[in-house]
């Protein structure tokens, strides 16, 4: 591989329509807003979750890149640091979700606190001050992260220093336990807490395996899409797409499991605090978003990616790559959109409005503009990484 600094820029057309229907959708959903406010910081919420999601996967897998490495995680380590970078961004996006508070979290409203024993047991930890000062604690820690394992990988590109490599490795192991702990709060503050009866123990567990799919689905589109561009081209090979769908059908049956351990737990235990969350997903037309989740998040790509001849195949696995990412937004839907008795239609019935799919479209473009702005005038792969000869001799031996 030619060992230079790339300077191009990598898809200019797709990030410009990127903006364009980002700004589009947003500016729909703000009309949207002044008619329907609770339903704009609701669909809101569903869009900004999903792609803060797949930027939290991205330092995840990058803490696991620098951990264990593999051939599979240098082709991808490029678009990890870049999405790990979009967090300030993602930071200024949250802002809608702190306006919108008193809509979304019952916990909000000192009356209904005040009739609740329950919520008045939670109020030290429920309450809106301390809710946007973890937030805020939350931004902070992640972009820090995010910014040393970056600068280091890019000082590196520029001084070939192998000590580099080490600092990176030993600053992911406490990354990714300080990782683990943020998302597991944040997904009890911004989702579980929807729903502040409810409890489940392995709740911030299964976010961050759904992040990850997320984010692996993600790179693998971009990886087909720019495997033409040097260095990617020198080193892309059947074996690595096969890696990496692997780990991504490693994903699959992590999110299975956890998701089945969560359900076998609490309906066995039949508990009235956390047995109606359920039953609210199993009735009024949410039990088919279930069983759709069952068959195109999980059963079809397990089956699928099973065999070694189709994780090999670009187009395929970039099909069933799309798939995961569609079906990520359903689950996150199934998951946020009945805590609101169905928007408004009945206790449990389900709707779908116009607003739940622009507003991750629009957060989506906005977003993917700024990841891509990230990637650009980089090279797509590390220059000067001790550890790459091991993706190389892979890559020539197939």
């Amino acid at each position: 591989m030619e060992q230079t600094q790339s300077q191009q820029i990598y898809l200019p057309k797709f990030q410009k329509l990127a903006l364009l229907v980002g700004v589009v959708a947003l500016a729909a959903c703000a009309g949207g807003a002044m008619l329907a406010p609770e339903q704009f910081y609701r669909s809101y919420l569903v869009g900004y979750l999903f792609w803060v999601g797949i930027a939290l996967g991205c330092l995840a897998l990058l803490f696991l890149h620098h951990l264990v490495g593999g051939g599979w995680s240098y082709l991808i380590r490029r678009q990890l640091e870049a999405g790990s970078r979009t967090f300030p961004l993602l930071a200024v996006l949250f802002v809608p979700v702190v306006l919108g508070m008193h809509e979304l979290y019952v916990w909000t409203h000192a009356d209904v606190v005040a009739a609740d024993e329950v919520l008045k047991h939670k109020q030290a930890y429920l309450n809106e001050l301390f809710f946007i000062g973890r937030a805020v604690v939350y931004f902070l820690v992640w972009s820090l992260l995010s910014f040393l394992l970056s600068r280091w990988s890019l000082m590196q590109d520029r001084t070939a220093d192998p000590m580099l490599s080490q600092r990176m490795q030993k600053l992911s192991g406490p990354g990714l336990l300080v990782f683990a702990l943020t998302v597991t709060f944040a997904s009890v503050d911004w989702v579980m807490s929807l729903e502040p009866h409810w409890f489940s123990t392995i709740y911030g567990m299964i976010f961050m395996i759904g992040q990850g799919l997320a984010t692996l689905a993600l790179t693998i589109l971009f990886s087909i899409r720019l495997s033409d561009r040097k260095p990617l081209s020198e080193v892309m090979s059947p074996r690595y797409l096969k890696d990496l769908g692997t780990l991504m059908f490693a994903f699959v049956m992590l999110w299975a499991y956890l998701s089945f351990s969560q359900y076998l737990i609490i309906w066995s235990g039949n508990l009235p605090e956390e047995i109606p969350w359920y039953i609210q997903r199993a009735q009024g037309g949410w039990q088919w978003v279930a069983l759709l989740l069952l068959l195109l998040h999980f059963a079809l790509p397990f089956s699928l990616l099973l065999s070694r001849h189709i994780k090999r195949r670009a187009k395929v696995l970039g099909t069933i790559a799309g798939l995961m990412l569609a079906m990520r937004l359903v689950d996150l839907f199934w998951y946020i959109a009945p805590a609101f008795g169905g928007h408004g239609h009945g206790a449990s019935e389900l709707h779908v409005h116009w607003m739940d799919v622009l507003a991750p479209v629009g957060i989506g473009g906005i977003w993917l503009w700024f990841f891509i702005r990230e990637l650009n005038g980089k090279a797509l792969m590390p220059l000067h990484d001790p550890n790459m000869e091991e993706t190389f001799a892979g890559a020539e031996g197939h």
